[in-house]
């Protein structure tokens, strides 16, 4: 390792890979490697990752697209509840592994030698955990300005890969980079940076007060192997940190985000002085350190997926598996939110009665076709609101699939709640909201079943897997388990396997809503909304839409 630690120039060298979360409680006694506890384990970390430098806490994120059938970065908007979490499988009992400073070396020198990672593939990765991280807790709408500090080693070195990132996820990085390292890897770092034209501060360049300027910190100083005291300037910039109120302060800004370990911190034994950083979130990389036990930030993360079984058995590691296709994963619990405090502070362009459309058709069309062209998730999604007779309302999602002058068109199952209360009151509302657009439609009107040769015609484009499960769902009805709908789905699959043409069920197919009512809401500042409402009304005994403003 010291031959290694030698070609690498001192440069803190670690080890990447899975890191794996849990809820100790304050009671229960831990062994140095494995934590064996009574505990409720909330297991997040996952196995295979870089390697290069070991345990670390990884965060990551991704705004969460609201209902639309394209891609869309529809994020939900609370700045400290953003998007999804995602959260691997929880571990009823059981250990979850932290390494030491030794272990983590170790690991590093496998993962780099017989193993064959090399120290820039193991940074990229690392550095792309960390800004997928920080992008799903903190959204770039309210939390661009970023200012990342790199340190002279490796850990410096994921603060410049995860810059870069941050930049193309939207954010606005600035680096503060004081001891360049003059090798071929980190100088193209900074080249492929200034290629970008993010912007480099000199300590000096700071703001004395780094909250006046940036909304996020991104502590990228020191890693798992750095030894003693921080020296000049880290030690100033670690204190300033520090400095910014406690966690937990809901007026603090900036948030602050550490790399492996939070700098200052003992790799082991955690913020023996009380001078370390305190960190909002924690990346943990490879695993997490034997520190990461003290960390009480409300944001801990394992990010990579490069840890091979070889690793996994040698060193006896428990850790979590990463869902889905994530780089990253939580470890833990999520943090509780106090949900009066969750709000937003709409932007937008005012929505005025001289710039809209004289009919409302054409003005859902426009609003909609900029939600397509803005790339929202399925912004043909809308809530559908139902009555029964006796007035008992429900509400459900379900798809636009037609709008014109005639009304708007959804299909669905004849016999479900929904048809039921259509059949005894054909009235309904629909509601689409997009989100990231600050912008929602409403829409009134009297509900008719479209004619069986629209419905036919639909059914039959859809996807064949879509028109059995049409064909085999009683919908809304009771089912004893899902391998009773499975197995239906299978047999009837079988049925029509050699191409036959599958018939429309009677129980299924269109309604149109024909519009009487319709409301346009922009989100503006302050909670002065604009509503902009267009309603039918007879002129010279023709029906014609008048438009009226309603207060917020």
């Amino acid at each position: 390792m010291q031959s290694l630690r030698a070609k690498m120039r001192g440069m803190s060298v670690c080890c990447r890979g899975f890191s794996i979360g849990l809820l100790i409680p304050s009671s229960a006694s831990v062994d140095a490697k494995n934590t064996t506890a009574t505990v409720s384990i909330v297991a997040v970390a996952s196995a295979p990752f870089s390697a290069y430098r070991v345990a670390s806490i990884n965060t990551y994120h991704f705004t969460i697209p609201f209902f639309c059938s394209r891609v869309y970065r529809s994020v939900p908007r609370f700045s400290s509840l953003r998007r999804r979490f995602t959260v691997g499988e929880v571990m009823s009992e059981g250990t979850i592994s932290y390494l030491s400073q030794k272990e983590a070396a170790e690991i590093d020198e496998l993962l780099m030698g017989p193993l064959g990672f090399s120290v820039d593939q193991l940074m990229e990765l690392a550095g792309l955990s960390v800004a997928a991280s920080i992008a799903q807790v903190y959204a770039s709408s309210d939390h661009a300005r970023v200012l990342v500090i790199c340190g002279p080693g490796n850990n410096g070195g994921d603060g410049l890969v995860c810059a870069r990132h941050l930049h193309h996820f939207g954010y606005k990085p600035f680096v503060c980079y004081p001891k360049r390292t003059a090798k071929p890897l980190y100088t193209g770092l900074v080249t492929q940076l200034e290629a970008l034209s993010v912007k480099f501060l000199s300590v000096g360049d700071l703001p004395r007060n780094l909250s006046d300027e940036f909304d996020l910190i991104v502590d990228a100083m020191f890693g798992f192997s750095f030894h003693g005291i921080p020296r000049p300037p880290f030690d100033d910039l670690i204190q300033r940190i520090s400095s910014l109120n406690g966690i937990g302060n809901k007026t603090r800004s900036p948030s602050v985000i550490s790399v492996d370990i939070p700098s200052g911190w003992h790799v082991e034994e955690g913020d023996v002085s009380g001078e370390g950083i305190k960190s909002d979130m924690l990346v943990s990389l490879t695993a997490p350190k034997l520190c990461a036990r003290k960390f009480v930030g409300p944001h801990h993360f394992l990010g990579g997926r490069f840890v091979p079984p070889f690793i996994l058995d040698k060193f006896s590691l428990k850790l979590p598996h990463y869902p889905g296709t994530d780089m990253c994963v939580r470890i833990g619990e999520s943090p509780t939110v106090d949900i009066s405090a969750m709000r937003e502070n709409y932007v937008s362009p005012e929505l005025l009665e001289d710039q809209v459309m004289a009919d409302p058709t054409d003005q859902f069309c426009k609003w909609f076709n900029e939600a397509v062209t803005a790339g929202l998730r399925e912004p043909n999604a809308m809530f559908l609101s139902t009555s029964s007779m006796d007035g008992k309302t429900s509400s459900r999602m379900v798809l636009l699939k037609g709008v014109d002058k005639e009304g708007f068109v959804w299909y669905t199952n004849y016999q479900s709640r929904k048809a039921q209360d259509l059949s005894a009151n054909p009235f309904a509302a629909l509601l689409f909201y997009w989100n990231s657009l600050n912008r929602q439609v409403r829409v009134e009107g009297n509900v008719e079943k479209v004619s069986v040769e629209e419905s036919d015609a639909y059914f039959h484009s859809r996807p064949h897997g879509s028109q059995l499960g049409a064909v085999v769902s009683n919908q809304s009805a009771p089912v004893s388990g899902r391998d009773v709908l499975v197995a239906a789905y299978r047999e009837l699959e079988a049925k029509y396997d050699n191409g036959t043409v599958i018939p429309r069920p009677e129980h299924w197919g269109g309604y149109r809503l024909k519009p009487i009512l319709f409301e346009f809401w922009q989100g503006q500042p302050s909670r002065l909304h604009d509503r902009l409402q267009y309603s039918l009304r007879e002129v010279d005994g023709k029906q014609s839409w008048h438009i009226s403003r309603l207060a917020p």
